[in-house]
């Protein structure tokens, strides 16, 4: 697989285009481009090896897209498949209502709000039916919200 072995690599005019096209275009994803790179060396006949070294992929990766490329063409060679993941814990409503509560005020004899104060206080509150410290921390990073440094908290003014 990774010597000098060639992998008859043949695009048709109209995917030579595609490929100059995604090249000349806007932004893509790096992986996207180099397997288009790639594809376009292995159709100039060049060799698994040397394609690997011109475009900075490892042998198996460039064998790989020109494997998929012959099982599924241009769209399976340069595109990655959706990968398998969790759906999200909350809505987007869920996530507005948990970001609203950090920017009020703590509740009575605190003086700020913590991860699991306001995992608690979402829950207590009906926010959600139920929710992770975890998520809610996720959720907080994602808006770079630091309720626990008071200072990073905007309220707005009262009077």
């Amino acid at each position: 697989m990774g010597d000098g072995r060639k992998v008859p690599v043949r695009l048709s005019k109209s995917e030579q285009r595609e490929l100059d096209e995604l090249l000349r275009g806007g932004l893509q994803p790096v992986r996207t481009v180099l397997r288009a790179l790639a594809l376009r060396q292995l159709a100039d006949g060049q060799a698994i090896r040397a394609v690997a070294r011109n475009v900075g992929l490892t042998p198996k990766t460039v064998w790989l897209t020109s494997q998929r490329y012959q099982q599924g063409g241009l769209e399976r060679a340069l595109y990655e498949r959706a990968r398998p993941g969790q759906e999200a814990r909350l809505d987007a409503q869920q996530r507005q209502r948990i970001v609203a509560l950090v920017c009020s005020p703590p509740p009575e004899g605190r003086a700020r709000w913590t991860v699991r104060l306001l995992t608690e206080e979402a829950v207590k509150r009906k926010l959600v039916p139920r929710v992770g410290r975890e998520t809610v921390r996720i959720l907080l990073e994602s808006h770079d919200l630091k309720p626990w440094r008071e200072k990073n908290v905007v309220r707005g003014r009262t009077g």
